[in-house]
């Protein structure tokens, strides 16, 4: 009788300490060591949720239900650490998130040969989307022509806020959303009086977000789709028929990973084939990365993960969602543009560009006249940003504003300058933006220009008393620039935490892309903005996720047998290198290296017939795990299973993860390399490939066998790869060099399968 008497007290005891403790508490994620996991598949969520009888105590029933991770002070959280059986404790990190052309710039057509028509325009395929939800009302999920359900689809349609299951159709297929994490880091709604800060605890977007990248990865199509006549055309997703499904694990507050392991651990179960996170921060090691963790779970089950890589470029090393079983998006422009012209008092045209509806600026007599121009108006500190309130009412009234980058938003320097009287602004780039031209859907008359036209405006205003400009719209221009070339902004590699796989593993369009927007939102997301329209522009690595998310449910729709690896590697190797002039893809005004663009830019029509692909099983990645030095506890808490490395290295000597790209390091004193790979024919039975190499400079390369046959497809063929570096170079310590294998078709000269090599020497 002596065990009630032990919980009594107990619940005596949580009864006065818990509401003293409340004020330290924090969510963490508690991974512990079940002694028997249930059935083949066990959720991440669940196996969260065995926590010790202390936790289950202090989490209600409701929570326990819902999934997650346990409030704990950081006393209790080193004390539990310390306990038999508790793999890992993680706090609950927060992430952030991160159209009518892009599916042309990419060759996506009706054509017979193409893409859109060997999948069927991605018929069959099932996208999981997380981020804030979803408009269901926008027409770019009306099923109208849609297919069926697949049999194998298992989720459901939430009901929430606004939200019930008559939101859902044979094009949204499903929606559910996961606010454990965020309701212990914001435990009240936001106020009914800010209107920043609208939510809905449902599935219903208010942010817009999710909205544009479900719309952008399998949108239908939707004529005459534009931003208040800019970009005007047919929108469409990359897989116009694919099913989407939306898990909305993003707020007002950001994406916390206990809500995204939830959602990844339901789509899983639901039936997707694809999950398209376009969410990140920065790098982490993997066992620390829920996303990482989620995403190894989805692999082993046969679901694709695609990951944008975030936008902190262009500082090396800053790519995130680095681990090898996702494929990882890195972001580029196209050569659509949104020409908004500065004319200065001194006849001199400055190029900028914007997505101000012009044509209505013009049409109701705006940039007939010249404006005085203002700069750093106002004695606030920050006016020369264009800081909310910063700016003078006396000085800016009915002039030109000309605001500096950085601190705040884009558009909320537009409204800032309108709030005060300003006629029109223009948005100067400083040195960090250089050229990068990300546009918006500005308040009032705006153009944004490079950091070199900044630069001659700046000396033009100094340069004389009145200084004035005028705007002068150019609409919507198609096909003249250069493109793609890597976005200024998007993440670079080498990965901190695993510099043996190179990422961002492609790039894809990111920059500018229009797709489906809520009706609750003006174009610039800003609370005072009251416009309205089904579509705006956003740029970032979370617009070009979606659009691999959509390629990639194209690839498994014509080949449904494909493992994630294969489905990457299809896509890899058949990357561009070259722009659509045929010339080196740049990262401003240099040539992009491998670290900016990986394997190249996508191109879904090649990659839907790559005639030889390198696969990869769930174990190799343990496997590479091991050699990477993982400990026995990192690799449970990421794989949740019990490895002895000693064994699995030993049974897989010179082991090397069969990874489309190749990342070779020489260690000090170190001149010798030796890589395996092996490659499985897709394409045509009784055909030959030879190895032809482009060698990093100072290293030599030799292939071993240098020509593949393979009589049958699904035949794989092994080969090496030995790589020695000069004394020379070593001497001289050059950080990194580049190079390049092609697998060439000498049988029928259709296929070329290509893997980018980035070596580098550390010491």
């Amino acid at each position: 009788m002596a065990y009630p008497l032990v919980i009594f007290l107990l619940f005596l005891f949580l009864l006065y300490w818990v509401p003293l403790r409340a004020q330290n508490l924090q969510t963490y994620i508690v991974h512990v060591r079940p002694d028997e996991l249930p059935g083949a598949y066990f959720p991440l969520t669940k196996l969260h949720r065995h926590l010790s009888f202390l936790e289950q105590v202090i989490l209600t029933e409701e929570e326990e239900e819902e999934g997650g991770g346990a409030r704990l002070t950081e006393n209790e959280a080193a004390a539990l650490q310390a306990s038999p059986g508790i793999v890992s404790i993680r706090p609950d990190r927060r992430f952030e998130l991160h159209t009518t052309y892009s599916y042309k710039f990419l060759g996506l057509n009706i054509s017979p040969g193409g893409a859109w028509a060997k999948s069927g325009l991605g018929r069959g395929s099932i996208i999981g989307v997380l981020d804030t939800g979803v408009w269901p009302e926008s027409p770019s999920f009306s099923d109208h022509q849609m297919p069926p359900l697949p049999s194998r689809w298992q989720g459901v349609c939430q009901d929430g806020e606004n939200f019930n299951s008559s939101s859902c159709n044979r094009k949204l297929i499903g929606a559910r959303f996961y606010s454990k994490g965020h309701r212990a880091n914001y435990p009240t709604n936001p106020p009914a009086s800010s209107s920043s800060l609208l939510e809905y605890m449902s599935p219903r977007d208010a942010h817009g977000h999710g909205t544009h990248t479900a719309s952008t990865a399998a949108g239908t199509t939707v004529n005459g789709a534009s931003v208040f006549g800019l970009g005007t055309g047919v929108a469409q997703g990359m897989a116009p028929e694919a099913h989407v499904a939306v898990y909305k694990v993003c707020w007002f507050n950001g994406c916390y990973s206990s809500d995204i392991l939830a959602g990844m651990d339901d789509a899983i179960q639901d039936g997707v084939g694809i999950l398209s996170l376009s969410l990140g921060g920065f790098p982490i090691p993997l066992f620390e990365d829920s996303i990482a963790i989620g995403s190894f779970r989805a692999t082993e089950r046969g679901v694709a993960v695609i990951c944008a890589a975030g936008n902190n470029g262009p500082v090396p090393s800053s790519v995130a969602n680095e681990a090898p079983w996702v494929t990882t998006v890195g972001a580029s422009t196209m050569d659509r543009r949104f020409p908004m012209f500065l004319r200065l008092g001194n006849g001199r045209i400055l190029y900028g560009e914007s997505m101000y509806p012009g044509n209505r600026y013009s049409k109701n007599g705006g940039g007939k006249k010249a404006l005085e121009l203002v700069h750093e108006s106002g004695g606030s500190k920050g006016a020369e940003y264009c800081l909310k309130g910063s700016l003078s009412r006396a000085r800016v009234a009915g002039k030109m504003v000309v605001c500096d980058r950085g601190i705040n938003g884009r558009a909320e320097k537009g409204e800032a300058v309108k709030e005060a009287g300003g006629a029109a602004m223009v948005l100067a780039n400083a040195e960090i933006n250089l050229q990068e031209d990300s546009v918006d859907v500005h308040v009032l008359p705006a153009t944004m220009i490079g950091f070199k036209e900044s630069t001659e405006l700046k000396k033009y205003i100094n340069s004389t008393r009145r200084p004035v400009g005028q705007l002068v719209y150019g609409g919507t221009t198609v096909g003249r620039a250069r493109a793609p070339a890597v976005a200024l902004f998007s993440s670079r590699g080498p990965s901190m935490t695993n510099p043996s796989v190179l990422k961002p593993d492609v790039i894809a369009p990111g920059v500018n892309i229009i797709a489906a927007w809520p009706d609750n939102l003006g174009p610039t997301s800003l609370p005072d903005d009251l416009r309205r329209s089904n579509f705006t522009v956003l740029s970032g690595t979370s617009m070009a996720c979606p659009h691999v998310s959509g390629i990639t449910a194209l690839v498994r729709s014509a080949h449904p047998s494909w493992s994630p690896a294969a489905v990457r590697s299809a896509i890899m190797t058949t990357a561009d290198v070259v722009d659509h002039y045929g010339k080196p893809i740049m990262d401003g005004r240099d040539r992009a290296g491998l670290f900016a663009i990986g394997a190249g830019h996508v191109n879904p029509t090649k990659a839907m017939d790559p005639g030889l692909v390198y696969d990869i099983e769930p174990n190799d990645y343990i496997t590479h795990l091991c050699t990477l030095g993982y400990s026995h506890l990192e690799i449970f808490t990421i794989a949740h299973r019990n490895t002895n490395c000693n064994e699995t290295l030993h049974r897989n000597n010179n082991f090397s993860l069969n990874y489309p790209s190749i990342s070779i390091a020489f260690k000090q004193n170190s001149t010798r390399v030796m890589i395996q790979r092996k490659l499985t024919n897709v394409g045509t039975p009784n055909s030959t490939y030879a190895a032809q190499v482009v060698a990093p400079r100072g290293v030599k390369v030799s292939v071993t066998p240098a020509v593949l046959t393979f009589k049958e497809v699904t035949e794989s063929k092994s080969f090496q790869v030995r790589f020695k570096s000069t004394k020379r170079m070593a001497v001289q310590g050059s950080a990194t060099g580049e190079g390049y294998l092609i697998w060439k078709d000498t049988s029928k000269g259709k296929y070329k399968v290509r893997s980018p090599i980035s070596v580098s020497w550390t010491s």
